[in-house]
Order: C-alpha cells, then structure tokens, then sequence
C-alpha cells in the first residue's frame, strides 16, 4: 500500500498570506515554508511555470523543509507549449519553442534550477501540464517522447487539458501511451458543466507515482479572471467522494500526491486539512495536523515500492515570490 501524500499548489499564494492562515512571526519566505512543511508532506511549486527555476531557490527549499518533505515542479512554460513572456526567457533567447537550440538551453537551465531538490531526494515529482489545444496525435506523441528522453530517470506527473485523452475509446492508448514512457496520469478535480471539462478519471500508468489536482468546481474555467476560476470552497462530502478512488490509487502505486489548486484566501489549505481527516477516519472537528498518511491496510501494490525520488524546483510563483 502506498503512501498518501496531501498538500497544495502554491504555499506563497498572496491571497493565502493575507488570509492570516500564516501565523505572526512566521509570514517571511523561510517562516512560511517553515510553516507550512510542519502541516503537510507534498507542496507543488507553481513558480516554475512562470519562470526559470533558479539553483539558490532549491538549496533553501531543501534546507528549509524536513527530510521527507517532497516539491512537485511544474514544467516552465515553454517546455510544455504555452506561451511564454519574452520577459521570462534568458537574456538573448527568443520564446520560441519550436527553435532547437533555444529549447537545448532551457532544458539545460531547467534542469541545473531544479538539480538542488534532486540531489536532496526532494523532487517528488516534475508535472506536464499541457495546453487545451494539445490532443491526441502523432506529433503529441512525439513531443511526449523527446519530454521523457529528456527527462529520463525523474518522476514525471502529465495532466492533459483536452477531454479527447480520456474519450472512451482513447483512454485505454492513452494509458498504454503513459505507461511506455514512464509518465505518471493525473487525476483531476473540476467542474463537469463544461464543453473542456476533464473527466474524473483515475489512470494508474506509473508503479512509483500517481497525482491528483483538485481544481475547484467553478464553472468560470478556462474563461473568468483567475479568482474566478479557482474561487471554490469544498465541502466535505465532496471530498469524500474522492475517498475510494484516492485509496485505489494507493492500493496500485508506491505514493499518491493530492493536491488541492483551489487557491483563493485559504481554501486549498483547509480542503487539504479536510481531506487529510477523511482519509484518517477522524470526525470532521478533530484538530490533527496534516502528515503523510497511508491508505487503510489491504493486498500489497503490484510493484516494489520506490524510495524517494530525488529533485529540484523553482523560484518565484504567481502567487507570490519564496
């Protein structure tokens, strides 16, 4: 049975230091990793999306959090095919993904950002999110292909925007697709009232690693300002619907990362506390702080269990700078 790793996506989040969820004393960069790393296990880094992670970030990171305590990096922009700022890019480089050397160079400094967090064992996992206009196809394929040479021995997390993935009929390739390259399906959370909406599907396609990312319910996706988008307090039963599926995942993989994207004030952080409860079995009102949990006992996973995975990750975020 694998471990159930339950955090957030962003613990810089303006909104969630305004929110007071941070405590007097500790609302500085290291006071807030500090703190938050005390309540949960798993953290996703949202900074590296917007720019280039930086070497010194991921030493800090690493310092400044608890052996176990593990950073998903979310690929930069560039790296998975969404624009990118010409702000963002090395001085001289143009933003242009379809340019080889310009892409050899941001791999290369990508990679040496996030290399502190891999050496520390702290990368618990690199996420491809991809753009809504990347479907299946042959050049999706292979574009997944040259992301996993590139890449090869990291943990890799891929969510797809584009609900054609996971169509039936086309889940099962998908899946096989996944599986080849050594890429770990993401599960999402979100409303499904709209044309885009990802289905709540639940693909195993790594023994090492499965991820969820509770987007919120909000029917502003993809078109509302981004507190509009990701403006959602989950209730518990809600919650608790995901409950079976997260368990199943942790029966088939050595670890599960659940982590809650509902960044407006603290509703991340409290869906996060909430669930942590549920899969504790604890009454809803019982105070217990947040750690890596596994799923109640049943038949051992299919594979062995893998140590973890060494990494990096990035530097500063969209919602705020550590």
């Amino acid at each position: 049975m694998g471990e159930i790793l339950v955090g957030t996506c962003s613990w810089t989040d303006r909104a969630l230091v305004g929110s007071g969820w941070y405590p007097a004393g500790r609302r500085d960069a290291e006071g807030r990793l500090r703190h938050y790393a005390e309540r949960f296990p798993v953290v996703e880094v949202d900074a590296s999306y917007y720019a280039l992670p930086s070497e010194r970030n991921s030493r800090l990171w690493a310092e400044r959090t608890p052996d176990g305590f593990v950073f998903d990096v979310k690929a930069f922009s560039l790296l998975t095919g969404h624009p990118t700022r010409e702000a963002a890019m090395p001085a001289g480089l143009p933003a242009d993904h379809r340019d080889p050397a310009v892409l050899d160079e941001v791999w290369a400094r990508f990679t040496a950002g996030i290399e502190p967090l891999r050496r520390a064992g702290r990368l618990g996992s690199v996420l491809f999110q991809f753009p809504p206009w990347f479907r299946p196809g042959a050049r999706a394929e292979a574009f997944l292909q040259e992301c996993a040479e590139r890449t090869r021995g990291w943990p890799l997390a891929v969510e797809f925007r584009h609900p054609s993935w996971w169509e039936p009929g086309r889940a099962e390739a998908t899946c096989a697709l996944l599986t080849r390259l050594g890429m770990a399906a993401v599960a999402v959370d979100m409303t499904q009232t709209l044309p885009s909406s990802m289905p709540p599907v639940t693909p195993v396609t790594s023994l090492r690693l499965s991820v969820v990312r509770f987007h919120g319910r909000s029917t502003a996706w993809g078109t509302g300002s981004k507190e509009d988008r990701f403006r959602y307090a989950y209730g518990e039963d809600e919650l608790a619907e995901w409950l079976p599926r997260v368990r199943g995942l942790a029966e088939r993989t050595g670890q599960v990362h659940v982590l809650f994207n509902n960044c407006c004030g603290d509703a991340a952080v409290r869906a996060a506390e909430c669930m942590t409860r549920l899969l504790d079995g604890d009454p809803p009102t019982a105070p217990r702080v947040p750690r890596a949990r596994s799923a109640p006992a049943s038949p051992p996973s299919p594979g062995p269990r893998p140590t973890p995975a060494r990494s990096s990750s990035s530097s500063t975020s969209r919602r705020g700078a550590d």
